[in-house]
Protein backbone atom coordinates (compact mmCIF):
# COMPACT_ATOMS: atom_id res chain seq x y z
CA UNK A 1 0.00 0.00 0.00
CA UNK A 2 2.52 2.78 -0.62
CA UNK A 3 0.83 4.08 -3.39
CA UNK A 4 2.73 7.28 -4.67
CA UNK A 5 0.77 10.20 -6.63
CA UNK A 6 2.35 12.89 -8.41
CA UNK A 7 0.72 16.29 -8.34
CA UNK A 8 2.13 18.54 -10.45
CA UNK A 9 2.24 22.68 -10.44
CA UNK A 10 3.92 25.60 -12.21
CA UNK A 11 5.62 28.44 -10.98
CA UNK A 12 6.84 31.22 -13.63
CA UNK A 13 6.41 28.47 -16.54
CA UNK A 14 8.67 26.01 -14.66
CA UNK A 15 6.53 22.70 -13.88
CA UNK A 16 7.03 21.30 -10.22
CA UNK A 17 5.76 17.75 -9.88
CA UNK A 18 5.65 17.22 -6.05
CA UNK A 19 5.67 13.82 -4.87
CA UNK A 20 3.46 12.73 -1.94
CA UNK A 21 3.20 9.16 -0.27
CA UNK A 22 -0.56 8.17 0.66
CA UNK A 23 0.38 6.06 3.20
CA UNK A 24 -0.21 8.09 6.12
CA UNK A 25 -4.32 8.54 6.61
CA UNK A 26 -6.17 10.34 9.08
CA UNK A 27 -7.83 8.09 11.14
CA UNK A 28 -11.05 8.78 13.64
CA UNK A 29 -10.56 9.07 16.96
CA UNK A 30 -13.22 6.87 18.14
CA UNK A 31 -13.64 4.07 15.42
CA UNK A 32 -10.21 4.26 14.02
CA UNK A 33 -11.20 4.11 10.12
CA UNK A 34 -10.22 6.08 7.50
CA UNK A 35 -11.34 9.98 6.98
CA UNK A 36 -12.26 11.31 3.80
CA UNK A 37 -11.55 15.00 3.28
CA UNK A 38 -10.65 17.23 5.83
CA UNK A 39 -11.41 15.88 9.44
CA UNK A 40 -13.26 17.56 12.19
CA UNK A 41 -10.73 18.42 15.33
CA UNK A 42 -11.45 19.01 18.51
CA UNK A 43 -9.14 20.55 20.99
CA UNK A 44 -9.37 20.61 24.80
CA UNK A 45 -8.18 23.52 26.60
CA UNK A 46 -5.79 22.90 29.14
CA UNK A 47 -7.92 23.61 32.79
CA UNK A 48 -4.91 25.48 34.17
CA UNK A 49 -1.67 26.45 32.77
CA UNK A 50 0.88 24.59 34.53
CA UNK A 51 4.16 26.24 35.59
CA UNK A 52 6.17 23.62 33.91
CA UNK A 53 6.23 20.89 31.72
CA UNK A 54 4.91 17.48 33.00
CA UNK A 55 8.07 14.99 33.75
CA UNK A 56 8.13 11.81 31.35
CA UNK A 57 7.76 10.09 34.25
CA UNK A 58 4.02 11.10 34.77
CA UNK A 59 1.12 11.68 32.36
CA UNK A 60 -0.66 14.95 31.61
CA UNK A 61 -4.28 15.56 33.07
CA UNK A 62 -5.99 15.82 29.75
CA UNK A 63 -4.12 15.39 26.54
CA UNK A 64 -5.51 18.39 24.91
CA UNK A 65 -5.38 17.05 21.07
CA UNK A 66 -6.28 17.98 18.66
CA UNK A 67 -8.57 15.05 18.59
CA UNK A 68 -9.45 14.32 14.88
CA UNK A 69 -13.33 12.91 13.92
CA UNK A 70 -15.35 11.88 11.05
CA UNK A 71 -17.58 15.05 10.64
CA UNK A 72 -20.13 13.73 13.38
CA UNK A 73 -20.83 14.94 16.58
CA UNK A 74 -21.86 11.22 17.69
CA UNK A 75 -18.63 10.68 16.86
CA UNK A 76 -17.22 12.80 19.53
CA UNK A 77 -19.40 12.25 21.84
CA UNK A 78 -18.49 8.30 21.99
CA UNK A 79 -14.92 9.07 21.79
CA UNK A 80 -15.36 11.33 25.22
CA UNK A 81 -17.52 8.53 26.64
CA UNK A 82 -15.12 5.48 26.17
CA UNK A 83 -12.67 8.01 28.03
CA UNK A 84 -15.10 9.10 30.87
CA UNK A 85 -15.48 12.49 29.96
CA UNK A 86 -19.03 13.61 30.74
CA UNK A 87 -20.56 16.66 28.32
CA UNK A 88 -22.63 19.40 29.32
CA UNK A 89 -25.92 19.39 27.07
CA UNK A 90 -26.27 22.92 27.15
CA UNK A 91 -23.41 22.55 24.52
CA UNK A 92 -22.31 21.45 21.45
CA UNK A 93 -19.71 19.41 19.83
CA UNK A 94 -16.95 22.43 18.98
CA UNK A 95 -13.58 22.75 17.59
CA UNK A 96 -12.49 23.49 21.26
CA UNK A 97 -13.71 22.36 24.46
CA UNK A 98 -13.69 23.51 27.64
CA UNK A 99 -12.58 20.67 31.04
CA UNK A 100 -14.47 21.27 34.21
CA UNK A 101 -13.93 19.65 37.21
CA UNK A 102 -16.57 17.90 39.11
CA UNK A 103 -15.64 16.29 42.85
CA UNK A 104 -17.04 13.34 42.72
CA UNK A 105 -15.98 11.01 46.07
CA UNK A 106 -13.24 12.44 46.94
CA UNK A 107 -11.53 12.06 42.82
CA UNK A 108 -11.93 14.80 39.74
CA UNK A 109 -14.63 13.63 37.16
CA UNK A 110 -13.75 16.11 33.73
CA UNK A 111 -16.77 17.51 31.89
CA UNK A 112 -16.26 18.79 28.56
CA UNK A 113 -18.04 21.91 27.39
CA UNK A 114 -18.22 24.63 24.50
CA UNK A 115 -18.80 27.27 26.93
CA UNK A 116 -20.91 28.99 24.59
CA UNK A 117 -24.10 29.76 27.32
CA UNK A 118 -24.59 31.43 30.79
CA UNK A 119 -26.47 29.42 32.66
CA UNK A 120 -25.63 26.30 34.80
CA UNK A 121 -23.56 23.00 33.28
CA UNK A 122 -25.84 20.34 33.25
CA UNK A 123 -23.06 17.00 32.69
CA UNK A 124 -24.72 13.88 31.42
CA UNK A 125 -22.84 10.68 30.17
CA UNK A 126 -21.45 11.39 26.45
CA UNK A 127 -22.86 8.42 24.74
Amino acid sequence: MDTVRFRGGEILGIPIATVQGENAATRCAFDNELIEGVPFRVTILDPVAPEAAVPWTESATINPGPHQFHPDADHVRGWMARHGYLWCRRSDVREIMRPVAIPAGGRVRWGLCDGNHRDDHEFIPAA
